[in-house]
């Protein structure tokens, strides 16, 4: 029976049944023909590979770093064996995690979701939407990898569409907790 390890930088949350009944949808049921293996961090971004190097000496037959840089990156650190399946909102290249887009080679492949770059688009699409508005904020979290790539790339949109564009900082609650640092986080 296949062993998927789950592995996610916060804690658990609905995404959980979506990916069970996709899992589902393939053939895979939980505990009839597979087993799951959920690892959480909690916001405390430091355990990852922690938990990635007990998935590995369980021998899972996959690890699925839920949508998160971190747990993506701590995964790839981890093992260069067991396959990797991952969900990030920046390059992969970029970040280590693949060799190329159209080849990535290694043990990871995943889903890019493109926020820095569909940034224009989706300005452009507020704009239509509400044609006289003139001043739109965004909430960044400065943390990430793409941060600096998505401020940059939604002033020069907002620019282009004389909006007046404030950004500010913002990072996840983590229910009081002081983050660590973090190997894998730019």
């Amino acid at each position: 029976m296949p062993v998927i390890g789950y592995l996610h930088a916060g804690s658990p949350n609905p995404p959980e049944a979506e990916f069970r009944r996709t899992l589902a949808e393939v053939g895979f049921v939980e505990n009839k023909n597979a087993t799951i293996e959920y690892r959480y961090a909690e916001g405390q971004y430091d355990r990852l590979p922690d938990m990635v190097a007990d998935l590995v000496r369980r021998e899972v037959t996959v690890i699925v770093a839920a949508p998160n840089t971190l747990a993506a990156r701590a995964a790839k650190a981890g093992t260069s064996v067991i396959p990797i399946i991952f969900m990030v909102s920046d390059d992969p290249v970029k970040l280590g995690l693949v060799a190329s887009l159209n080849r990535p080679g290694g043990n990871a492949t995943g889903v890019n979701y493109f926020i820095s770059e569909l940034t224009a688009k989706r300005l452009g699409m507020l704009r239509e939407l509400l044609p006289t508005v003139a001043r739109v904020g965004a909430l960044v979290n400065p943390t990430t990898t793409l941060a600096e790539a998505f401020t940059k790339d939604v002033k020069t949109a907002a620019s282009t569409l004389n909006v007046q564009m404030e950004i500010a900082p913002a990072q996840p609650w983590d229910r009081g907790r002081v983050r660590p640092t973090c190997p894998y986080q730019n």
